[in-house]
């Protein structure tokens, strides 16, 4: 694996670690009754989320940064690795990084800073929760790209394993042949 390939993994990883540390208080608001305890303590944790100091986001958008990056190196190579793995890689982190953008930022936002006379209580207890669905769909598209990283190593290691066997194969047969004298040349 390569120095690129690395930090695909790493910043995708570390995005994804930050999904589920937000996936504690998401499970409670879609997957079991949402309860007022649920309710207070998702609106605490979104609300030191969305507080965080301005360079914990910068290296959470730095780490989103990085590997989106990573991905456009790997797939400048341009051979059929890079087409098939890191291209449907690149396809499923922009798709999470959409979900990310135009759902949960603002999903977020009606969560802690709700707009006046406009959004409700209730408003807000939607919005956490639409905020946990894009959470989890970002959770899968990332794993996604992992298992493709994953894959497109686990294909490399497979063909140089066949690569390396054709070319033993070669040469076996060639290092078995007894030399052919030039008395036995004449004869044949």
């Amino acid at each position: 694996m390569g120095f690129r390939g690395a930090l695909v993994l790493a910043a995708t990883s570390f995005f994804m670690g930050v999904q589920y540390i937000c996936f504690n208080v998401d499970y409670r608001m879609l997957y079991q009754e949402v309860t007022e305890q649920a309710v207070t303590d998702g609106f605490q944790f979104y609300a030191t989320f969305f507080n965080a100091p301005p360079a914990i986001r910068a290296l959470l958008h730095g780490m989103i940064g990085v590997a989106f990056l990573a991905l456009l190196a790997k797939i400048h190579a341009w051979d059929e690795s890079a087409m098939f793995f890191d291209g449907s890689s690149l396809i499923g982190y922009i798709f999470a990084l959409a979900v990310y953008a135009t759902v949960c930022i603002p999903a977020l936002r009606t969560v802690v800073e709700p707009v006046k006379g406009v959004d409700s209580r209730e408003d807000q207890i939607e919005a956490m929760r639409v905020l946990g669905a894009g959470n989890t769909i970002i959770i899968v598209l990332l794993i996604g790209v992992l298992l493709l990283q994953g894959g497109e190593e686990y294909a490399r290691r497979a063909e140089a394993r066949e690569l390396a066997k054709m070319i033993a194969g070669e040469q076996k047969p060639a290092a078995d042949a007894t030399p052919v004298t030039p008395q036995e040349k004449k004869n044949q």
